[in-house]
C-alpha cells in the first residue's frame, strides 16, 4: 500500500478532503497516545473484556482504568455493554486492532 501523491495543484474540495482526514487521523492518534490507554487497546484486541478484567491484567485501580475507558468510548474506539452489575468493553470496529498490529511489528516483534 503506497501513499498518495499530492501537490500544489490539487483542487480545493481535495485539499478540503484532505485537511478532514489529517484531523480525524490526529484525534485518533491522540486517543490512543496514552501507555494505559495502549495497553487496554492491546487486551481489547483479543476480545471482550470486562471492568475487572481490564484491572487485574493492568495491575490498575478501577478508578484509573475507568478514566482511560471513558477517553475511549469518546472518541468512539471502544463499546460497553451491561450484564448485571458488570460492564464489559470491546473495540468498536477494526482501527484501533489494525493500528495496534503496525505498533506491534514496529516495537514488540522480534527482530
Amino acid at each position: 500500500m503506497g501513499l498518495p501523491v499530492f501537490d500544489v495543484n490539487m483542487c480545493a474540495e481535495d485539499m478540503d478532503k484532505m485537511a478532514t482526514n489529517a484531523m480525524e487521523a490526529s484525534n485518533f492518534l491522540k486517543a490512543i497516545s496514552h501507555e494505559g490507554r495502549l495497553m487496554i487497546l492491546c487486551h481489547l484486541a483479543s476480545g471482550e473484556k470486562s471492568v475487572t478484567e481490564l484491572e487485574e491484567l493492568l495491575s490498575a485501580r478501577q478508578a484509573a482504568v475507568s478514566q482511560q475507558l471513558s477517553r475511549l468510548r469518546l472518541e468512539g474506539l471502544v463499546s460497553p455493554r451491561r450484564d448485571g452489575k458488570t460492564i464489559y468493553y470491546r473495540l468498536t470496529d477494526d482501527r484501533p486492532k489494525k493500528i495496534m498490529e503496525v505498533v506491534y511489528d514496529l516495537f514488540c516483534r522480534e527482530k
